[in-house]
């Protein structure tokens, strides 16, 4: 695991190696044990390399023999010894036993067609000094992050935004209509980010770029077969014997690695069967780690507990207190980089942080079996409207959506009048194709009421933004399937992924692998029958079957529990850091100019009263508070995180066409 960066800039000034030395102190965290650069006529590459499989040559940049190729690479090639024997097979020769050497001469020999032969999680750049061009290319779903910034020749990339920040040629100033679509749909849809002229390289998608061109395409498209009315013609036994059989291989490939390998527990089914199953394959001893909270409403302790005693693991755990997520939130949002509209990135941020300490470099985690198996709520959320719509008037109905969110007091003691009102909105539009999600993303849209119209300016409406990019037939999907499509494609790779997943590892470098998100998982799982995923209300179904007498009841058949955190119990409690107060002052929000004064101190008045509030406005606060910060962090230019030196060497390589 890496970070890279890097700079393409030909026909001007050369590139200097300490602008892209400036730009990798930002993310040395991603890589604390080795760095390099590599300068060409016009370009320069950077990483910093956290060591997992071949320590000792595995070094970055690496190029080809010729030195004719050069790459930067942030990721895992996990099926990389079968394709080294491949290329064996074709006459190459290898240097080291990395998979970064496999991937660069996959490259040199199939071009843009080695990317179908990846099965991992990567982001990648690879310099052709004879063309004079620079290929990008990031994994299928998006666990990997890459972002650049373009303006005339000039290119600029980099795993996390405030590289780009630091390469002299990108200033941070937001841009309102991202703004508008974080808001909505908790994340910004690739290629979008919260600051203008930054874009990342959507999941699945490789770039190439030349002097005078730009050119971006895919070479993977998540794609459901979805039909609820086509007749299943593939029986129970079978799917979960092909089932097991893939999610299997795919545990093994990610134990691949020259360091230990361990797992996180939440105390769901998910990351309880890829530790079973990584128990199978290497019987010896496994470190778990889990996460608790102080709160016992978020806690799942006694569940994770159960599973550790059950395949005994040397298990480690870490309590969250609700103090612990005020005094980490502003660091958090460093790593994000994006406004966040809940605080469950805080917790992993600690989590990872207990990993680290003992240390670990590598977890396995259960992240993609939610999306791609039927496990989240809004899935049956949307079934059971669906069904409400074609009774509109009945009163039993929508009591069937109060057995989902058993968590939520707002929605307890059978109070039909607001469960109409919340379930209710939109309920007849089932010819929409976003129909799953017209409630979150309503609900979200509440924040707008916080923001000053002079600010967004007449932006776009987000949703009817996002249904005209929708694949020309996505509205032939079934209900299921299209829910499934916008939860992975957005939510999952947008925010999961990202703000919950790589940047929380990597604050304290850990990478986090998911055999749920194999490229041959997933497109087992969009083949998959309606009721092998979803059957009645009886969520993932078929992970049930096949992990039932494998691990403890209480996990396999528990109601599925949504992980959350504390919001305005910790955020505006009057122990918060000061800072938390002080970037929600008048003067502060009349600086940014984003947020209305009054609104936003009456909803912070509303909390600091004790009155109950609810889940929209836990996610304003969530959502002011961090905009304003990051706003702080990157325009106002006060950064406490911000690293001044690099903590190992970072020797520079010159193309030997520059030695002349």
């Amino acid at each position: 695991m890496c970070g890279i960066s890097g700079i393409y800039n030909p026909g001007r000034a050369p590139v200097s190696p300490d602008a892209v030395r400036n730009m990798l102190k930002q993310i040395q965290y991603r890589g604390p044990d080795e760095s390099g650069i590599y300068m060409g006529q016009g370009v320069g590459l950077g990483s910093v390399r956290l060591s997992i499989i071949d320590l000792a040559q595995g070094q970055q940049p690496m190029s080809d023999e010729a030195e004719e190729m050069w790459i930067v690479f942030n990721g895992e090639i996990f099926n990389y010894i079968e394709l080294k024997a491949e290329l064996i097979d074709l006459g190459y020769r290898f240097r080291t036993g990395s998979d970064t050497e496999v991937l660069l001469l996959l490259y040199k020999h199939y071009r843009e067609k080695c990317l179908e032969k990846l099965n991992g999680q990567f982001a990648f750049a690879i310099w052709d000094t004879r063309k004079k061009e620079l290929f990008l290319g990031r994994d299928r779903v998006g666990i990997r992050p890459l972002f650049y910034y373009r303006e005339g020749d000039a290119f600029v990339f980099g795993s996390e935004i405030k590289c780009l920040m630091e390469s002299g040629f990108v200033k941070a100033e937001p841009d309102p209509e991202s703004l508008k679509r974080v808001f909505t749909f908790w994340t910004i849809p690739s290629p979008g980010t919260m600051f203008k002229g930054v874009k990342e390289l959507p999941p699945g998608h490789y770039m190439l770029v030349r002097e005078n061109e730009t050119v971006i395409k895919p070479f993977w498209e998540l794609r459901f077969q979805g039909d609820r009315g086509a007749a299943d013609t593939r029986s129970l036994s079978d799917s979960m014997e092909e089932f097991e059989a893939i999610i299997a291989d795919s545990v093994r490939l990610r134990l691949r690695a020259d360091v230990p390998v361990a797992a996180y527990l939440s105390g769901g089914i998910d990351s309880s069967a890829t530790t079973w199953l990584i128990k199978q394959i290497e019987p010896g001893v496994l470190n778990t780690f889990s996460l608790g909270f102080e709160s016992r409403e978020f806690d799942e302790t006694a569940f994770q507990k159960s599973v550790a005693d059950q395949l005994e693991t040397t298990h480690r755990s870490i309590i969250c207190k609700d103090s612990d997520v005020a005094d980490n939130f502003a660091q958090v949002l460093w790593h994000t980089e994006i406004p966040i509209l809940r605080t469950g990135a805080v917790p992993m941020f600690l989590l990872s942080g207990l990993v680290n300490d003992n240390g670990i470099k590598v977890v396995i985690t259960g992240e993609g079996a939610d999306e791609f198996l039927g496990g989240y709520n809004i899935f049956k959320e949307a079934i059971i409207r669906e069904f409400w719509s074609r009774e509109p008037s009945s009163k039993i109905r929508p009591l069937l959506l109060q057995k989902l969110y058993p968590y939520l007091a707002q929605f307890q003691g059978r109070n039909n009048a607001l469960l109409k009102m919340f379930f209710g909105y939109s309920l007849q539009e089932t010819d929409s194709p976003v129909y799953s999600h017209l409630i979150r993303w309503n609900n979200s849209l509440h924040i707008k009421e916080h923001i000053r119209k002079d600010f967004l300016n007449g932006a776009a409406d987000p949703v009817k933004t996002f249904i005209s990019t929708l694949p020309e037939d996505f509205g032939k999907l079934d209900l299921l399937s299209r829910a499934q499509w916008l939860e992975s494609t957005q939510f999952m790779s947008g925010y999961l992924l990202s703000s919950q997943g790589d940047r929380m590892g990597m604050a304290h470098s850990v990478e986090g692998r998911y055999p749920f998100l194999d490229h041959r998982v997933i497109e087992f799982c969009t083949k998959l029958p309606w009721n092998h995923k979803i059957r009645g209300l009886n969520e993932k179904f078929l992970m049930k079957k096949l992990m039932d007498g494998k691990l403890p009841d209480q996990v396999v058949h528990r109601p599925k529990q949504a992980y959350r955190a504390p919001v305005a119990s910790s955020l505006t409690s009057a122990k918060a850091p000061e800072y938390l107060r002080e970037v929600l002052s008048p003067e502060m929000l009349n600086k940014f100019g984003i947020f209305n004064t009054g609104s936003v101190e009456k909803l912070l008045g509303k909390m600091q009263e004790g009155k109950t509030v609810t889940e929209n406005e836990n996610m304003a606060v969530a959502g002011i508070l961090s905009t304003q910060i990051l706003m702080d962090m990157f325009v106002s230019g006060n950064k406490p995180y911000r690293e001044t030196e690099m903590r190992v060497k970072c020797p520079v390589t010159y193309d030997k066409s520059l030695k002349s």
